[in-house]
């Protein structure tokens, strides 16, 4: 073995997982975290031996106090970060909620001000940059594409 090959290290990636919700006119649900100033969307960490689809479920039931269905995969993004370093952050199809379940949502514990339904095309102004591009990727993906794989949130060319 090379001492190159000895200096590799296995990725220990940070991930993540979160759903988009849409509403009858195609709008998409976010959330208004308490301790950032943008908007976000429902998800959070994942959790050691959870898989990305049940950290979904869980954060949505955690931040939400709903559980609506978790459907496909939309995109897997790469996107490491300075401060957190690497991180894979996955993004589910959560469906159309109902106004009887957004009747349901509750704010438990404070880490959620609001959650509201917004255009798709509003996402430059509401969420940061890297999360906007994953959003309309995901959101294509939705709408016919197949799953997509983002690098920054970009897909590659």
């Amino acid at each position: 073995m090379t001492e190159t090959e000895q200096d590799r290290r296995p990725a220990r990636p940070r991930m993540a997982a979160g759903a988009l919700f849409f509403n009858a006119k195609g709008h998409v649900l976010f959330v208004r975290p308490s301790y950032k100033p943008k908007w976000e969307i429902p998800g959070g960490y994942i959790e050691e031996g959870e898989s990305p689809r049940a950290a979904c479920r869980r954060e949505v039931e955690e931040e939400l106090g709903i559980t609506p269905p978790i459907g496909s995969l939309l995109v897997v993004d790469w996107a490491p970060n300075e401060a957190e370093g690497d991180k894979v952050l996955y993004i589910f199809d959560g469906g159309e909620l109902k106004l009887e379940t957004m009747d349901k949502i509750k704010f438990a514990d404070g880490e959620l001000l609001a959650a509201e339904f917004h255009p798709v095309e509003s996402v430059d102004q509401l969420l940061i940059p890297r999360l906007a591009r994953r959003v309309r990727q995901a959101v294509l993906a939705r709408d016919g594409a197949h799953l997509r794989y983002l690098e920054h949130g970009e897909p590659l060319a």
